[in-house]
């Protein structure tokens, strides 16, 4: 009875140190729905406003809309190579209460947002002033539930902030009949009954839902028009067989570029190339190659575009173990370049700098996901800092320069780490001034908006101006709700696996873990297989590790972060070479911590 009584006082004690630490509450289940999820900050032009996200979980739903934050200059504390800004600054909503929102995009003259939503049966490209920010209704957008690979941009400004060319569905045409508006039109298919369905495609099938037929296709709309029910204010630029997508314009504002795939049999063979249409529906090809082109973007300067791409045979929708790299071509066609051809790295969403002589992109290494620059005739890609101040050494002191990253920092608003995820930026192209690289090249710096997280902190806003670069946090969505939680700092772990291969992974104690007991472990598994674990804010995590459970999180072969040759993993042995990673990770974390009880072990994951 008395032995009874301990255990039980130990279970409530535990407890208790689970429920508080340090005046703070364990993170539970349903706060992991109570997490926003900040994205997609878009900074102005002239670099005074950044427009986002925020996504919140409502009942059974995610409700998204757009925030607009005044850009404040912060007072920076300068302390042994310390800085510290400010607290976040004014934050609102952008539209009215009630009108949901996604993917704000600035005209280039600053004036206007354009943006995705829907509301009283119009779906499609809305635009608001922030003078009065009532929100137009501009063009109707038909989706496709057709599954097309890395979409990139669905829509974007032209260059005299007049235009906006977007991608919208429409409907096959069959003999007999033409159509040439975005007006809905029920699918052939679902005007027939589906017992028996006639399969005569390879794609048949969508993620969710038999595939329609409705092929996505190159529009244009005048931004000014007061009815976008009016066809003289759309107009359908491309047409075919085929599903165009992620379009840039040129600053001409003569063409519009984009991706599609023009092969023969395009459902046996993924293989997008860059195409471009001008304002009289004229199309030209750019590239042929084997792989696949993703991302367009055109120079400020009009004479490159800038995408990433992969190099081999490509005949999957599905995740792709070919890493993309950052690549130009001249406007007018003929040969791409690969950038970084020298990184071994994932790349993506690459941006010109204002003078058109460098390209910043993101690249997933070793769990992190950072920003990188490269110059069209340096060839050396670079992390780009986000941090500047004085490093002292035997020597003296010195500023650190414009091109490079510091990562062992203090800054307000991260953990002891150090270590950030990027998850996407923004460039002010109408603000910039002259720096130089440590090679003594001369170049532009414009201000940025970022959003970035870290193990303890999910995802906030992050600006860095040109004027003063230093960078700092213009948001706060998730600071009411981190403050009251306990949470807890991942530890990295490395081991060989089976083959001598160097498998990188993080392991989370649970809150309130005490030495002399034991704890039960959960491993969790990435999908993709070509994704990344890494040093971005996991709530899931956070919430089993409050529930008493240690938790286990690797990258095993397969992953992105780690090279092509790590990332080729699994071809032609998914469940092989990476399952023994898993296990030998499980195995390495219960032989050299012996607190982990290997009774008490579970599995999960996503895909």
């Amino acid at each position: 009875m008395k032995r009874n009584m301990v255990a039980a006082f130990f279970v409530l004690l535990l407890s208790l140190l689970v429920q508080s630490v340090h005046g703070q509450r364990a993170m539970t289940p349903a706060d992991t729905l109570r997490v926003a999820g900040v994205s997609d900050a878009q900074i102005s032009p002239d670099g005074e406003w950044v427009v986002y996200t925020v996504s919140v979980a409502e009942s059974n739903t995610t409700r998204t809309t757009l925030w607009l934050a005044r850009v404040s200059r912060p007072s920076v504390i300068q302390d042994r190579g310390r800085t510290s800004p400010d607290a976040p600054g004014k934050t609102e909503p952008l539209l009215p209460a009630g009108l949901n929102g996604s993917n704000p995009r600035w005209s280039p003259d600053g004036k206007r947002i354009a943006f995705l939503a829907s509301k009283d049966k119009q779906n499609g490209i809305w635009i608001v002033t922030l003078a009065q920010r009532q929100p137009r209704f501009v063009a109707p957008i038909r989706a496709t539930n057709f599954h097309i690979p890395y979409a990139g941009e669905s829509f974007a400004w032209s260059p005299d902030s007049r235009r906006i060319a977007f991608i919208s569905a429409i409907e096959d045409i069959v003999a007999g009949e033409s159509r040439s508006t975005l007006s809905p039109t029920p699918s052939r298919d679902d005007a027939k009954p589906d017992d028996p369905r006639i399969v005569d495609r390879i794609q048949y099938k969508s993620r969710t839902s038999f595939s329609d037929r409705a092929r996505t296709h190159v529009w244009i709309v005048d931004a000014d028009s007061s009815s976008p029910d009016n066809d003289a204010a759309i107009r359908q630029l491309t047409s075919g067989a085929f599903y165009d997508h992620a379009l840039t314009w040129s600053p001409r504002g003569d063409e519009v570029a984009f991706l599609s795939n023009h092969e023969l049999d395009p459902e046996a063979n993924n293989n997008s190339d860059i195409f471009a249409v001008d304002m009289q529906g004229r199309v030209r090809q750019l590239t042929e190659t084997k792989g696949c082109e993703y991302e367009p973007a055109w120079s400020p300067d009009g004479k490159w575009i800038a995408y990433t791409a992969t190099k081999r045979d490509v005949t999957t929708i599905d995740s792709v173990a070919e890493d993309a790299h950052v690549w130009v071509i001249e406007a007018n066609g003929g040969t791409g370049r690969e950038l970084t051809a020298a990184q071994d790295r994932r790349a993506r969403s690459p941006r010109w700098s204002a003078d058109s002589r460098a390209v910043l992109y993101l690249a997933g290494d070793k769990g992190q996901t950072l920003l990188y620059r490269i110059g069209l005739s340096s060839g050396k890609p670079q992390l780009y800092s986000l941090f500047k101040f004085r490093v002292v050494d035997g020597k003296g002191s010195a500023t650190t320069d414009n091109f490079g990253l510091i990562n062992s920092f203090e800054l307000s608003g991260f953990s002891g780490s150090s270590r950030i995820q990027i998850a996407n930026f923004s460039i002010a192209y109408r603000m910039n001034l002259p720096v130089r690289s440590p090679n003594g090249e001369l170049g532009f710096r414009s201000p940025l908006s970022l959003t970035i997280g870290d193990p303890t902190h999910p995802t906030e806003v992050w600006v860095q101006e040109s004027v003063q670069p230093f960078l700092h946090r213009i948001s706060s969505h998730n600071d009411a709700l981190i403050r009251s939680l306990a949470r807890v700092e991942h530890e990295e772990v490395n081991f060989k696996s089976f083959d001598g291969t160097n498998i990188q992974g993080w392991l989370m104690k649970p809150i309130g873990w005490r030495e002399g007991r034991r704890y039960p472990l959960i491993l969790s598994i990435h999908g993709g297989p070509h994704g990344m674990y890494g040093y971005g804010f996991n709530a899931t995590f956070q919430a089993y590790a409050a529930r008493g459970y240690a938790v286990l999180y690797l990258n095993p072969r397969g992953s992105s972060g780690y090279g092509q040759k790590f990332s080729d993993g699994t071809l032609r042995e998914w469940g092989g070479g990476d399952y023994r990673d898993l296990m030998l990770g499980v195995d390495e974390i219960v032989r050299t911590r012996s607190w982990i009880d290997s009774d008490r072990m579970g599995v999960t994951g996503g895909s």
